[in-house]
């Protein structure tokens, strides 16, 4: 293994430096791979699939009785009639069933504390689950959506908004919201190719990638977040914003791989820069907001002037479901720079949607949204699947129904004690930051060496060390798979650990083999000090 030359894998891209990683790791059968590099996490919210999957059996019940005098096997649209006391049946029934309860509870809380009609909301639930007519309206089922908009202006810290202020674009998870984002503003000419848009980093990697692309070509300004600051955006970067060329601010909050969260000064400064650049646009990815203690988005602060992209895969394990929303104030930025385009550009967009109505100009920009999602010709089959809906509803409702928090704390406390095993074993303590996610956590090399070994060691690792290079030698002779912190933006030499796909013990594991490592470049370091001598 001392052998190999790891030098050829340093100028690799970072989803080839991920697919070399793990086919080094799985190079040996004698060990189990562990793969720290991808943010998939390895536990998920139970309660909710077993009402899914309970709510599907009564659903497709209520279709056979539709057709009772067909075949077996054949079945038809559910009846509104009689449903609510045919599901109060079926729920007396099975006591027994978690899943089952949860429903019950469900469709309670709906009437009661969030003052929708039980029967109507019953219904979309039974027809989404069964699949049975294509989602209308397209952008979201109407009751899921208002649903939807309680738990995002919840989790998301938005005080003081009506629902009705807010639209929805139920979209598959935050990969589809991105695409749908991009094209979408380059398709209405808020965005053109060459301009300028402002990027925080560390990031995840294609906020980087996606604005090289011939299809945007678009200048990439980095807004530069600082370790030194606990991964805070110092206020001379995001001042930067200040630019009149510079059109988009695009982040992820809490951060990627740093995971921390915006401070509350950080939050202020923005507001005051979105008040002398009433025109700035900003796209916030808030996938993480949930596991943050006090979180605030900025679609909190800024509203009218953010795109909020929030996915349902990290907290609820649901990754394969492909759960999201695209979220937007009614008074958004984006319509008011459609309705200030030249009258050219005017008139080749209602060219662009006028099979969509015979008004096209005032199509606001997430109907737009949906429709390019589809190539607009496609825009009648547009919109997230109903299961899916159905789905993110019932998540949604497993987490503001759960007023102690369970199930919140619990996934919040599987990271943190990961985090401690790894850093218990590496022989450093534990970064400690009330901004802190502890999602994703970055094991900075040079802090290390410094705290393991002291300064001159630390100096001689930053002129003779590779970090690049160090990660696959890690994952070519131990089988831990981590990610080099270059591959998101970030400056300093790092690894990143998700703290999400693995048991505690294999933390403990990656600590141990990290700290291995270190002895033996320390051990290194003084056979090269003492050959001075």
């Amino acid at each position: 293994m001392g052998n190999v030359d790891y030098t050829k894998y340093s100028k690799l891209s970072p989803f080839e430096l991920k697919d070399n990683l793990i086919e080094l790791a799985q190079s040996r059968t004698d060990r189990l791979m562990l793969n720290a590099g991808r943010g998939n996490p390895n536990f998920l919210a139970t309660i909710p699939r077993r009402a899914f999957f309970q709510l599907g059996l009564f659903s497709t019940t209520e279709s056979e009785f539709s057709f009772s005098y067909m075949p077996e096997g054949l079945g038809g649209y559910p009846r509104p009639v009689g449903l609510q006391s045919r599901f109060d049946n079926f729920v007396m029934q099975n006591q027994d069933k978690q899943g089952v309860i949860f429903l019950g509870k469900a469709v309670s809380y709906v009437r009661d504390q969030l003052g929708l009609d039980p029967d109507a909301f019953l219904l979309e639930m039974v027809e989404g689950i069964l699949g049975c007519n294509y989602p209308v309206p397209d952008r979201m089922l109407r009751i899921s959506e208002t649903i939807i908009k309680e738990y995002v202006l919840r989790e998301m810290g938005i005080q003081g908004m009506a629902k009705q202020n807010l639209d929805l674009f139920a979209v598959e998870g935050g990969t589809a919201a991105m695409a749908y984002i991009f094209n979408s503003l380059k398709e209405n000419k808020i965005i053109s190719n060459g301009d300028r848009i402002a990027i925080g980093t560390p990031i995840f990697t294609p906020y980087l990638e996606i604005p090289k692309l011939n299809d945007y070509q678009l200048e990439e300004v980095f807004i530069e977040a600082d370790p030194k600051l606990g991964w805070q955006y110092p206020e001379s970067e995001l001042r930067k914003l200040e630019d009149p060329s510079i059109k988009a601010f695009f982040l992820v909050n809490p951060s990627n791989p740093p995971s921390v969260k915006m401070s509350d000064e950080g939050l202020a400064i923005l507001a005051d820069i979105v008040k002398k650049r009433p025109d700035l646009l900003i796209l916030t990815d808030d996938v993480y907001g949930t596991f943050a203690d006090n979180f605030k988005s900025l679609f909190a602060i800024c509203p009218d002037n953010t795109i909020l992209v929030y996915s349902f895969s990290k907290y609820f394990g649901a990754t394969g479901w492909r759960l999201g929303v695209i979220a937007l104030t009614n008074n958004n930025i984006l319509d008011k720079k459609l309705a200030a385009l030249s009258k050219k550009d005017k008139k080749e967009l209602e060219e662009r949607y006028s099979s969509l109505t015979t008004d096209p100009a005032s199509i606001k920009f997430i109907d737009r949204l949906v429709a390019d999602s589809r190539n607009v010709a496609l825009n009648h089959t547009a919109g997230l699947s109903t299961p899916q809906q159905v789905q993110m509803v019932l998540f949604a409702l497993f987490n503001m129904m759960d007023s102690r928090q369970s199930y919140k704390k619990a996934v919040k406390s599987v990271v943190r004690e990961r985090d401690a095993a790894l850093y218990r074993q590496l022989g450093v303590e534990v970064p400690q930051d009330p901004n802190a996610v502890d999602y994703y956590t970055l094991v900075n090399l040079e802090n290390t060496s410094r705290t393991l070994y002291g300064d001159e060691f630390a100096d001689w690792v930053m002129k003779n060390k590779n970090p690049t290079e160090l990660l696959f030698r890690v994952a070519d002779e131990t089988g831990v798979v981590l990610l080099p912190g270059s591959g998101f933006g970030v400056l300093h030499p790092s690894a990143r650990a998700s703290l999400a796909n693995l048991n505690e013990y294999q933390y403990a594991a990656i600590g141990d083999s990290l700290r291995r490592f270190a002895e033996e470049s320390y051990q290194e370091y003084l056979k090269t000090k003492k050959g001075k001598k």
